[in-house]
């Protein structure tokens, strides 16, 4: 039991006593991570999140090599792929209105399949159930991806009571066998190819731990379906609802990638510096996870300072609860100029504050899939700035808003497993 509550955020006691976070991130042994708060997502089995300690570096070892630069090529060209089939033959191609926050989930859903697990998926509603299932593969992730929450409220027992959380069980022993049937084919495959993708380096990675079971692949397979997608997903609509809402910035973005842009070819993601701070600067105002909670292993104490300069220590018992205020920190006036602005240029200057941006996490168990989501995304913006114009739909009942009523009603929230948009209806119009 974690017998008392320190509440170590950026901003505590009105904003006047702040805690260096580096002194929690960094002491991994005497702030570990409370593994019991990540065990309910080891529905489908033990993995890289829901670890510590030994055990923690044991998955670590084994997955860092599945998230390496080879694989960027292979994410970068299956992301202009995807987006290059989204405008032909999805609501982009009409000039017509779309709904921001599925269109997000399908093309993150889209390069995690292709880029990550082999698996190409359509915009085309062409794919059928295959043999010995009920859902397709991107039916059971969707579903499982959208409600998997369920999962951790609701008991096993429980989950058959209606017909909402019967397709949701059902899409979770769908997303368990078709995890399995990845493993197994590429285990078992005649011929063995040579891919890039996570998967087939997370089971080479792998082989050589007779201790890593089927169970810890599937674990760490659907941590890396959530992460990579439902994250993901709720970032790009974040991020297309900032461009449509501050239109000034979509144009300087829209600028910088004229710029670079060579006429008649695609350039590659490390030139795109100024998507990259677009993104950064959604995720800032919108980080995933609000907090990120440790514990103290051990008697010990924190340096706290006061806004003028003054210090002074703060015991922390062994046993106490730290919570890391990612929100705080984010919208912190001290280490950010008008933290409520959508500022991506902040990105620009070479002294922006890094230690105040913990969207990845920080320290050792950063997250391992960043460039993964960097690359992503910004083929993804560049891609769709360069083509279409991306405005908020226009629908009568909101004629006479104000823009901050615009503003709260696009990017209103609801929390999830990460915090997840309500409703953004965007219009994408052909420049």
């Amino acid at each position: 039991m974690l017998s008392r509550l320190v509440s170590v955020t950026l901003l505590i006691l009105g904003g006047r006593i702040f805690i260096d976070i580096q002194e929690v991130t960094a002491g991994r042994a005497r702030f570990p991570k409370p593994v019991m708060v990540y065990k309910l997502l080891s529905f489908f089995g033990d993995n890289i999140v829901a670890s510590e300690g030994e055990e923690w570096k044991r998955y670590r070892k084994i997955a860092a090599p599945a998230f390496n630069d080879k694989n960027g090529k292979l994410i970068w060209n299956e992301t202009i792929r995807i987006v290059g089939d989204l405008f032909e033959n999805v609501c982009c191609k009409y000039n017509s209105s779309c709904k921001s926050d599925f269109m997000s989930l399908q093309i993150a859903l889209f390069v995690l399949g292709a880029a990550a697990f082999g698996r190409r998926m359509s915009w085309k509603d062409d794919e059928g159930i295959p043999p010995n299932h009920k859902m397709t593969f991107k039916s059971a992730i969707l579903e499982v991806s959208t409600n998997c929450f369920i999962k951790l409220i609701v008991p096993e027992w429980a989950m058959g009571i209606t017909a909402f959380t019967r397709k949701v069980r059902l899409a979770s022993e769908e997303l368990d066998r078709y995890m399995l049937e990845m493993i197994w084919s590429r285990r078992n495959a005649e011929k063995k190819e040579e891919k890039d993708d996570p998967l087939s380096n997370l089971l080479e990675a792998s082989s050589d731990d007779s201790s890593f079971t089927d169970r810890d692949l599937t674990g760490n397979i659907f941590i890396f379906l959530i992460a990579g997608h439902e994250t993901t997903a709720h970032t790009f609509c974040f991020a297309f609802a900032l461009l449509a809402l501050y239109l000034d910035q979509q144009e300087t973005l829209f600028q910088h990638i004229n710029s670079v842009l060579p006429e008649g070819g695609l350039p590659v993601s490390c030139e795109l510096r100024g998507t990259s701070w677009v993104l950064y600067e959604t995720l800032r105002m919108f980080p995933p996870v609000t907090a990120i909670p440790k514990y103290s292993a051990e008697d010990t104490t924190l340096t706290i300072s006061s806004a003028t300069g003054g210090k002074r220590i703060l015991p922390v018992p062994r046993g106490s609860y730290v919570s890391l205020n990612v929100v705080g920190l984010h919208y912190s006036p001290r280490y950010w100029k008008d933290p409520d602005e959508f500022r991506p240029a902040r990105f620009l200057e070479s002294d922006w504050p890094r230690d105040a941006f913990i969207s990845f996490s920080a320290g050792p168990q950063d997250c391992i899939g960043r460039k993964f989501f960097e690359t992503e995304g910004i083929a993804v913006f560049t891609m769709i700035v360069s083509k279409y114009e991306i405005r908020i739909k226009e629908e009568p009942q909101f004629a006479r808003e104000t823009f901050e009523e615009r503003k709260a009603r696009v990017l209103a929230l609801r929390p999830g497993i990460t915090m997840t948009p309500l409703r953004v209806p965007l219009a994408f119009k052909r420049r």
